[in-house]
C-alpha cells in the first residue's frame, strides 16, 4: 500500500512538475523576498501564534476566535506530521527545478507530502473565520500567501499544498463540533397585564433596602424626586427585611409595590406583591439585578417609563419547598425563586469566573474557572425525581434561558411555565476526564456529561450529607428534600416591553 501512495509517477506528478516549471519561469523580483520571509514566519506556527496573541488581547469574539484557531491548528499539525507524512513519504522538489535565488535553503528533510505550513495556515484561518468571519476574511490572503510560498520556494509540490490545505480545512470543521451553532435567541415576548400608572408615585409604596450594593445617601432623595407622591420605607441594618416589605405592601391606599434592592430583596417583595395582589415595580439597586434586567428595568429610566404608562407584564414565579432537619420533615422553608437555583459547584464556578473576567474576558475566564473548579471538586450524591445521581452541577432556571449551555445569560420569555434544568453529572465512565476535556475545548454544553431538559416540577433528596441550595444567589444549608414548581403568571411586574 505504501508504494501505491508514493505519488512518484502518474498524472499528479506530471501536473506538479508542470506547475513548478511555470513558477520557475517567473522573473526575479521583490516578491521573492516577501514570499520567502512569509514562509519562514509561518514555520512551526510562529506567524499564527503571533496573530492569536494579538487577538487574545481583545475580549469577546477576537479572543474566542484565537482559541478556536489554535485548537484547529493543533489538530491539523498533529494529523499532518504524525500521520500523513509517515503514510505518504515523498521527496522534495529537486534544486534544479527552480532558480537558486528562489530555492529555500536549507530544504526541509521530512516528507514533502503533505504541506504542514498549508495545513496550519488553512486550519487557523478557517478556525478563526468560524467564530469571527470578518477576521477570517482578513487573514485569508495571508494564509493563501503562505500556502503558495511553499511551492514558490521549492519546499513542496503543488499537490502537497492541496492536500495540506484540505487537512487544515477538515481540522477546522472538526473543531466546529466543539462550538456547535447555538440556536437563535427568541425575540423578547411579554404577556400584557393590567397595572395602574404610578408615574408621580401616587399609590406607590417603595421598600428600599439600604444594605443593597448600590445604595447611597442620595438614593432616597433621588427616588423622592422621581416619585414625589410615593411612600418610601427605608430598611436599615438590623431591620427585618421580610416584615418591613410586608408592611409596605399592606399600607392603606397602596396600588403598587416598589422595591429597591438585589434579587434576594426583589424575591421577598414579589412574594408580598402576590400576597396583596399588587403589581411590582423593580428598581435595580443591589449587587445582583438579574430579574430587573429581564424585565428591562435595569435603570431607573426604564422603570420610570413603565410606571408612567402602566406598562406591565405577567411573569411566572418559581416556588421552592425545602425540607430540613434529620429526615427533611422537621422544618419546611418556603421560598420564591425569581431566577435560578443551583446545587453543587456552580456557585464556586460563577464566583471564580466573575473574579477573572475583568482581566481575561468571559470565554477565557470561564475556561480557567472551570478547570480550577472541576479539577478539585467532588460530586454531590442525591436523588432527582427518585433517580440517584452523582453530579457536579444541578442548575434550575425559572423559565427558559439562553444560550443553551452552562453560561445562561438571557430569558426572553417570562411566562413559559417551565423549569430550565441543566445537569453536569459524574455518572458516566471517566466522567471527570470527560468534563475536563469539555471545559478545555469549550464543549460543556454538548458533552455527554451535560444533560439539558425542561419540566414543570422537580424533586430532589439528599443521599448522605444534607445539601446546600443556592436560590437566587442566597445559600440555604441543611436541606434534605426540596420540591421545585412553577406558579404560572403569578406576578404582574412593570416592564417597558411587552
Amino acid at each position: 500500500m505504501r508504494s501505491m501512495l508514493r505519488w512518484g509517477s502518474g498524472r499528479i506528478a506530471r501536473l506538479d512538475r508542470a506547475a513548478v516549471r511555470a513558477v520557475s519561469r517567473r522573473p526575479e523580483g521583490s516578491h521573492d523576498a516577501v514570499l520567502k520571509n512569509l514562509s519562514e514566519a509561518a514555520t512551526k506556527g510562529k506567524l499564527w501564534f503571533a496573530v492569536a496573541g494579538v487577538c487574545a488581547a481583545f475580549p469577546g469574539k477576537p479572543r474566542n476566535a484565537a482559541i478556536h484557531g489554535l485548537l484547529a491548528l493543533g489538530v491539523a499539525s498533529a494529523v499532518t506530521n504524525l500521520g500523513f507524512k509517515t503514510l505518504l513519504p515523498r521527496a522534495r522538489p529537486l534544486p534544479e527545478l527552480l532558480p537558486a535565488f528562489r530555492f529555500v535553503n536549507p530544504q526541509p528533510t521530512s516528507s514533502s507530502m503533505p504541506s504542514g505550513h498549508s495545513a496550519s495556515a488553512v486550519a487557523f484561518t478557517l478556525g478563526v473565520a468560524l467564530v469571527y468571519p470578518r477576521l477570517g476574511v482578513a487573514l485569508a490572503p495571508v494564509a493563501a500567501g503562505v500556502a503558495y510560498s511553499r511551492v514558490h520556494t521549492g519546499a513542496h509540490w503543488p499537490s502537497d499544498v492541496v492536500l495540506g490545505s484540505a487537512i487544515g480545512a477538515g481540522a477546522a470543521l472538526l473543531t466546529r463540533k466543539w462550538w456547535p451553532a447555538r440556536p437563535p435567541v427568541p425575540d423578547t415576548d411579554r404577556s400584557p397585564a393590567d397595572a395602574p400608572a404610578v408615574g408621580d408615585g401616587e399609590g406607590l409604596s417603595i421598600a428600599v433596602n439600604a444594605l443593597g450594593g448600590s445604595y447611597s445617601p442620595d438614593t432616597e432623595t433621588q427616588l423622592r424626586e422621581i416619585f414625589p407622591k410615593s411612600h418610601i420605607s427605608l430598611i436599615s441594618d438590623g431591620d427585618d427585611v421580610v416584615a418591613e416589605i410586608r408592611t409596605a405592601a399592606g399600607r392603606p391606599g397602596t396600588k403598587a409595590l416598589g422595591v429597591w434592592g438585589g434579587d434576594g430583596t426583589v424575591g421577598t417583595a414579589a412574594a408580598a406583591a402576590v400576597e396583596h395582589s399588587l403589581p411590582l415595580l423593580v428598581l435595580p439597586g443591589g449587587t445582583l439585578n438579574h430579574f430587573a434586567r429581564d424585565v428591562d428595568a435595569r435603570s431607573l429610566e426604564g422603570a420610570l417609563q413603565a410606571a408612567k404608562t402602566g406598562a406591565a407584564a405577567w411573569t411566572d414565579l418559581g416556588h421552592v419547598s425545602a425540607g430540613r432537619g434529620v429526615d427533611g420533615k422537621d422544618e419546611t422553608t418556603e421560598l420564591i425563586m425569581l431566577n435560578t437555583a443551583s446545587i453543587g459547584v456552580y456557585p464556586n464556578l460563577v464566583r471564580r469566573r466573575e473574579r477573572l473576567q475583568p482581566a481575561m474576558g468571559k470565554p477565557l475566564a470561564g475556561l480557567v474557572a472551570g478547570l480550577r473548579t472541576f479539577g478539585a471538586a467532588t460530586p454531590t450524591t442525591l436523588r432527582i425525581n427518585g433517580i440517584p445521581h452523582k453530579l457536579w452541577i444541578l442548575y434550575l432556571g425559572r423559565g427558559r434561558y439562553y444560550p443553551r449551555d452552562l453560561a445562561p445569560l438571557t430569558r426572553p420569555v417570562l411566562d413559559d411555565g417551565v423549569l430550565d434544568i441543566r445537569m453536569v453529572t459524574a455518572d458516566e465512565p471517566f466522567a471527570r476526564l470527560r468534563l475536563l476535556w469539555a471545559v478545555l475545548t469549550g464543549t460543556v454544553g454538548t458533552s455527554k456529561v451535560t444533560h439539558l431538559s425542561e419540566a414543570a416540577e422537580l424533586s430532589i433528596e439528599a443521599i448522605g450529607e444534607p445539601l446546600v441550595i443556592a436560590v437566587d444567589g442566597e445559600p440555604l444549608p441543611g436541606v434534605r428534600t426540596a420540591e421545585f414548581t412553577v406558579k404560572r403568571r403569578a406576578l404582574r411586574v412593570y416592564s417597558p416591553l411587552y
